[in-house]
């Protein structure tokens, strides 16, 4: 008797969890199809039912990953709610705290796969480019000003001070976990302080 469609589906999604939390802890290279069929309980055979390459495997991830996030970053910087402030300082505020930076395997999946993205394959880097394109318009969205460019450009510049932040940070955490707090205590202190400013 065959899979039902619905237990294909949830069967798919089993190995995507599987595979994103194993790629987001060591990266998509040192990830091997034998590890990862086992970690989400299918055999090589079955893992073929629903990806035909570990390469499809890895877009789908990158595009589960970038929808996760695009849900967080909307949830962070959305000036409807009843948050108080600026909705961009929240958001610098949530990105470069302790949390996120202990949260690799649901935090930011830009900075979480930013060191692999380029080994990856097409599909999965369109994926990424596309994700990060749309994580600047979302800020430039609620950054404040009237010319379109600055705004994207402001954006730009934001994300990539927190971004790189978040992995220097990342990076030491183990071997300095002092300096890993400096850094993003002093890039979050930084960034808080040029907003105010404007």
């Amino acid at each position: 008797m065959g899979v039902s469609k619905k237990q294909a589906i949830e069967n798919k999604r089993a190995i995507v969890a599987a595979a994103e939390k194993l790629f987001r802890e060591r990266g998509v290279a040192d990830v091997g199809l034998s590890e990862l069929t086992k970690a989400a309980g299918f055999t090589q055979g079955g893992f073929y039912n629903h990806f035909e390459s570990k390469d499809a495997l890895v877009a789908a991830v990158m595009q589960k990953a970038l929808e996760d996030g695009a849900a967080l970053l909307v949830g962070s910087i959305d000036p409807s709610d009843d948050a108080e402030g600026d909705p961009i300082a929240r958001h610098v505020e949530w990105y470069l705290s302790s949390e996120h930076l202990a949260n690799i395997q649901a935090g930011c999946p830009l900075t979480a796969f930013a060191g692999d993205v380029r080994r990856l394959g097409e599909e999965a880097q369109q994926s990424y480019a596309h994700g990060l394109a749309w994580n600047f318009d979302q800020l430039a969205n609620v950054i404040k000003g009237e010319d379109a460019q600055a705004k994207r450009t402001k954006a730009i510049v934001l994300f990539c001070q927190m971004a790189g932040a978040l992995m220097l940070s990342r990076a030491v955490a183990a071997s300095d976990p002092a300096l890993a707090d400096e850094i993003l205590k002093d890039g979050r202190q930084q960034l808080l302080k040029s907003l105010a400013a404007e």
